[in-house]
């Protein structure tokens, strides 16, 4: 067979996934991108002059900050361009990477279980359109991020951010996401199960920025083994090195290319690596909703679990260094005090808190919207044409989700405190690793409860969650150096949260809190109920 007969229509069904996930797309391109530029633009406000950079820059100089933002720049060479790439680059590397794994993920094992793919092979199309059509999207929203963001920068023009510079921020990012679509699209060519796809990718991003973390602090040769410790290492704004962006290009090309040939090989709507071999007979347990749903989602579950436990214990075991840093400097202390009696090490472990309580929400939420992706793929059909109710399998995946919320917060909690108690002299009270965990457990519940409201009431719009989502780790994250409008700030459930230990708790903003899930509960289970299906 002739080549180019493999990748025949791809024109056609470039414009079909284009429909399908341009929208989606568009939404994550805005965020990121307006995100970048809004801070970009505030920065020059907010460091008028190199006394204010020169105390940021000692702020960044200690492993816990490594740990978390990637190592720092030269002291002696502080731009507001370093500033905002030290505080923004990693993390907003981390949201094209996702972009690109959930993209990619979408079109291509999704669609198969789903048949769409099914239909469009049926049709006068080569076999591998459907691959390349998908990469042609994913060079097409990446080229945007590159493009946009490198044009916005460079108009902005602060200190450090040269033509030059701007555009290695921009291809930083750009071939970022490409890499990690490489990746994932190599992973559903060995993946049995779109659900697998999706949790070997997402979970291959946080692993890969536990290694950089675990580098950045200590070895340098294991921080260079991650993609992300690739874009850490450009000193972009200062020294604006080339070589990271070069790598990405090469090995997502490489990635590509051996996920084109597998994906020839391959049957669709299978893996390379076979599933394994299940029981003859299934168990009691499995044959009630909450068994089969647990059997469906306990790897993720289990995954996302795992994951938080190894972050939260590795930014733990630096905490020791932290505290030994900011003691020696006054300054540090003085620069981050701004709460009455606060001192760095609660600052950080608040900040860290908020963080991956925002990354349990996204876990607990994605359990509840499984449902609708049951729904949307006509699975449903099989509960509810049994005695069961809508309620009893809707309240399944919600008290699941209500319960790893509880345990998820349990293990972050446990995970800083052992820790920290072999990294700090004087160790870290019990109280302060659960507590400063547990007090979010309130704003997973009402991120949850909207989340159900939604699924009940407006299952289009189940899409608002993640933007909300997006908005709250924006404020949370930003929220200390961008003086955010009150309003803005009071739209985030986090808002509401006390910071243990640094603030006493308000015991009625909580009440209310609670009273608002309970009712945003209710309503999307009585939707939930009265709504007709997808068909």
């Amino acid at each position: 067979m002739v080549i180019g007969q493999w990748f025949k229509g791809t024109r056609t069904v470039t414009k079909i996934l284009l429909h399908q996930n341009g929208f989606k797309l568009g939404i994550w391109l805005f965020g990121i991108i307006g995100v970048s530029l809004v801070v970009a633009g505030v920065y020059p406000t907010v460091y008028t002059n190199q006394e204010d950079l020169i105390g940021f820059a000692i702020t960044m100089e200690n492993p816990a900050m490594n740990a978390m933002l990637g190592p720092n720049y030269p002291i002696d060479k502080y731009t507001v361009g370093a500033a905002f790439a030290n505080e923004m680059l990693l993390f907003t590397a981390i949201a094209v990477a996702v972009m690109n794994s959930l993209f990619v993920s979408s079109s291509t094992r999704n669609d198969e279980e789903s048949g769409r793919l099914e239909y469009i092979r049926a049709l006068p199309v080569g076999r591998l359109s459907y691959l390349a059509a998908s990469g042609i999207i994913v060079l097409l929203a990446n080229g945007l991020l590159f493009l946009i963001l490198s044009v916005g920068l460079t108009i902005i023009s602060a200190s450090g951010m040269s033509l030059e510079a701007s555009l290695l921020y921009g291809a930083l990012l750009g071939t970022c996401g490409l890499f990690f679509a490489g990746l994932t699209v190599f992973i559903a060519q060995l993946a049995d199960t779109a659900r697998n796809t999706s949790m070997f990718s997402i979970g291959l991003v946080i692993v890969l920025y536990l290694i950089r973390a675990i580098g950045d602090v200590g070895n340098e040769m294991l921080a260079l083994i991650s993609p992300l410790g690739w874009v850490v290492r450009t000193q972009v704004f200062v020294t604006n090195t080339w070589w990271p962006v070069i790598n990405l290009l090469v090995g997502s090309g490489v990635l590509l290319i051996a996920a084109l040939y597998l994906n020839h090989k391959r049957d669709i709507d299978t893996g390379l690596i076979p599933s394994y071999k299940g029981k003859d007979k299934a168990s009691a347990f499995l044959k009630t909703p909450v068994g089969l749903i647990w059997h469906l989602e306990k790897n993720i579950l289990i995954g996302w679990t795992v994951m938080l436990l190894l972050i939260s214990a590795a930014f733990g075991a630096i905490l020791g260094d932290l505290e030994t840093y900011f003691a020696d400097v006054e300054f540090i202390e003085g620069f981050f005090s701004k709460e009455a009696g606060a001192v760095l090490l609660e600052q950080f472990i608040v900040l860290l808190m908020e963080i991956l309580s925002i990354l349990t929400a996204i876990a607990v939420t994605s359990i509840v919207f499984k449902l609708k992706k049951e729904e949307k793929q006509q699975r449903i059909e099989h509960y509810y044409s049994r005695s069961v109710s809508r309620n009893k399998i809707l309240f399944t995946y919600y008290r699941i989700s209500l319960l790893f919320s509880c345990v998820i917060q349990f293990v972050i909690a446990l995970g800083l405190y052992l820790a920290a108690n072999q990294s700090l002299a004087a160790g870290l009270e019990w109280s302060v690793a659960f507590q400063g965990a547990f007090i979010y457990v309130p704003a997973l519940w009402f991120i949850l409860a909207l989340a159900t409201f939604l699924l009940g009431v407006w299952p289009k719009g189940s899409s608002f969650v993640w933007m909300y989502i997006a908005l709250t780790l924006t404020v949370v994250y930003l929220g200390g150096l961008i003086d955010f409008p009150e309003w803005l700030n009071q739209l985030s459930v986090f808002y509401f949260i006390p910071k243990v230990p640094i603030e006493t708790i308000n015991w009625t903003e909580l009440e209310m809190l609670i009273g608002g899930t309970v009712l945003l509960t209710v309503l999307g289970f009585i939707g939930y109920n009265r709504r007709d299906f997808k068909n």
